[in-house]
């Protein structure tokens, strides 16, 4: 079975090596790359840890099973008093793929994004990633209009989604 639960406060170590993994795993789906995040210091990932651990600024989950860490998301507010969160770093372990993961770590994310008084979650997702284009539908998740090059990679495009909650 597999829980998803806010990261804590002293888990900086982990959300690096978990995060890593993504981008290593998935380079096109994320604006940033293992390069650029393989070079921050512990300090910065301890940050990035106490940062997602509490309050209603950001968020971040870990979806946990039985052979630890198989997934991970993150929310935030682009702004303190924003009606709005942005969901990012969404990324389950290929193994746990097409098992609901996905599903439970976006929940988390609209369900802290609802506690914290949010209106609507918007994201942005690479044109052709067909796995998550289809779990957002499948969760509510609408076409926004907004098109951006990727940033990691401006050959690719994202494509900006939005669920009114």
């Amino acid at each position: 079975m597999t829980v998803v639960r806010r990261i804590r406060p002293d888990e900086g170590a982990t959300l690096r090596d978990v995060r890593l993994a993504a981008l290593a795993d998935a380079p096109s789906a994320f604006g940033s790359t293992y390069a650029r995040e393989s070079v921050q210091t512990a300090e910065d990932w301890a940050e990035r840890a106490r940062a997602g651990s509490a309050g209603s600024e950001r968020a971040t989950f870990f979806a946990v099973g039985n052979d630890g860490i198989v997934g991970l998301v993150g929310g935030y507010r682009p702004e303190p008093s924003s009606s709005r969160v942005e969901l990012v770093s969404m990324w389950t372990h290929p193994a746990a793929r097409r098992r609901g993961v996905g599903r439970l770590l976006v929940d988390a994310v609209l369900d802290w994004a609802r506690t914290c008084g949010a209106r609507a979650v918007e994201l942005w997702v690479t044109r052709g990633n067909v796995g998550a284009e289809d779990l957002y539908r499948a969760m509510g998740f609408v076409d926004a209009g907004d098109r951006q090059p990727l940033p990691s990679d401006p050959s690719k495009e994202e494509v900006r989604m939005r669920v009114d909650l």
